[in-house]
C-alpha cells in the first residue's frame, strides 16, 4: 500500500467562549495518498474549514487543537515549533486556497508582492528572480498581461482573477498538497467552472494531493477521489466518490443527496430539503448529534453516539441504523 501522505488521527480542536465549549472538530480521523483528491462536504458549520485550519496550524484563540495527531509524511504537525512549521511545511510543501479572495489577499500590496514574498522565504529566490517565477505563475493561472498586472492591487481584479491569484500563490512553492476550502464561493457558473478546471489540471501538473471543502456535492462528484460526510464536528460518512453516490448510508447523506436537482425532475417537482437546521455547536443534542432532523430516529440514538464503523470494506457510517452490508432506505 502507498504510504499516507497526511494522516489525521481523533484531532480534537475546541473553542472556550464564555457561552460553553464549541466542539468545532470533535475526533476526526483520515489519511490521504499522494495524488489522491480527498472532498469534504457538509453544512455551513459542520467543522469542514476549521479541520482545514487545524492541519496547517492556523487555529486562533480562543479556539485550540486539544487533542489528536496530524502527520505529514509521518512527522507529527503538533509537535513542531511554529518557526518550522511557517519555513517548511505552511505555504510550502502545503499550499492553502483560503475561501475568500477579497479578505485573503492584503489590499496595501501589489498581488505580484503576495506571491513572489512566498518563493522569497521558502525557496530563497532573490527578488528579481522571485518576480519572473511570480509572473510565470500568473501566465500559468490564466491572467493576461502577466508581467503588466504584477503591479496591481486587489481591487483591480474581479473575484474570478483574485481567486485566480490566490491559486498562484498555493502553488507557488509547488505543494505536495494543496487545501482547497470553498474554491468557487460567490462566483458564477461559468467562472466557477473555470476555476475548478484551472485546480484539476494544475493538481495533475504538480502530481499534488488535495483536499477540497465545499458545501456543493456537483463539485464532489467532478473533483474527488475520496469523500469525507462531516456533521456538527465529526465523520458521519466516508467512501470513495463513487459509493457514497450509488450507495449513501448515512440518513445525513442520503438527505444531502436528495437535496440536490436533477435534470429529470420535471418543473413542478419540490425541492427537497433536509427538514430543520443544523443544531447550534455549543449546545448539540444529546446522544446522535443528526437525531432532531432524521426521519429514522430511534430512542437509542437519543442516548448514545453511533461509533463510526465500517458498514463495507472502505466505507464507514456513524448510524445505529446501518448494519454492515445494508444501505439505508431514503
Amino acid at each position: 500500500m502507498t504510504e499516507a501522505l497526511l494522516t489525521v488521527e481523533n484531532l480534537k480542536t475546541y473553542f472556550h467562549l464564555r457561552s460553553g465549549l464549541l466542539k468545532a472538530v470533535d475526533d476526526v480521523s483520515f489519511s490521504l495518498a499522494p495524488g489522491r483528491v480527498l472532498g469534504i462536504v457538509g453544512e455551513s458549520g459542520s467543522g469542514k474549514s476549521m479541520t482545514a485550519l487545524s492541519i496547517i496550524g492556523l487555529v486562533d484563540p480562543p479556539g485550540r487543537i486539544e487533542g489528536g495527531r496530524i502527520a505529514y509524511r509521518g512527522r507529527n504537525l503538533l509537535e513542531m515549533p511554529e518557526r518550522e512549521l511557517e519555513a517548511t511545511i505552511r505555504g510550502n510543501r502545503v499550499g492553502m486556497i483560503f475561501q475568500d479572495p477579497m479578505t485573503s489577499l492584503n489590499p496595501s500590496f501589489i498581488i505580484g508582492e503576495q506571491i513572489a514574498e512566498g518563493l522569497i522565504a521558502h525557496k530563497e529566490l532573490g527578488r528579481e528572480a522571485a518576480r519572473a517565477n511570480t509572473v510565470e505563475l500568473l501566465r500559468l493561472v490564466g491572467i493576461p498581461n502577466a508581467a503588466d498586472r504584477y503591479y496591481d492591487y486587489p481591487h483591480h481584479f474581479s473575484g474570478g482573477m483574485r481567486q485566480r491569484v490566490l491559486i498562484a500563490a498555493a502553488i507557488a512553492c509547488e505543494p505536495d498538497l494543496l487545501i482547497a476550502d470553498e474554491p468557487t464561493t460567490a462566483l458564477d457558473v461559468t467562472i466557477q467552472a473555470q476555476i475548478l478546471k484551472l485546480l484539476s489540471d494544475l493538481r495533475r501538473r504538480l502530481g499534488s494531493a488535495m483536499i477540497l471543502i465545499t458545501h456543493d456535492l456537483g463539485v464532489i462528484a467532478a473533483m474527488a477521489d475520496d469523500v469525507i460526510v462531516m456533521y456538527a464536528g465529526r465523520i458521519v460518512e466516508y467512501a470513495d466518490v463513487a459509493t457514497l453516490f450509488r450507495t449513501p448510508r448515512h440518513p445525513y447523506t442520503v438527505g444531502l443527496l436528495n437535496s440536490i436537482v436533477r435534470l429529470e425532475d420535471s418543473r413542478d417537482s419540490a425541492l427537497r430539503s433536509i427538514p430543520g437546521a443544523p443544531p447550534t455547536p455549543i449546545d448539540l443534542p444529546s446522544g446522535c448529534s443528526f437525531r432532531t432532523r432524521c426521519p429514522h430516529a430511534v430512542e437509542r440514538c437519543a442516548v448514545e453516539y453511533p461509533a463510526l464503523r465500517d458498514a463495507a470494506p472502505q466505507h464507514g457510517v456513524a448510524c445505529h441504523l446501518v448494519a454492515p452490508g445494508e444501505a439505508l432506505n431514503s
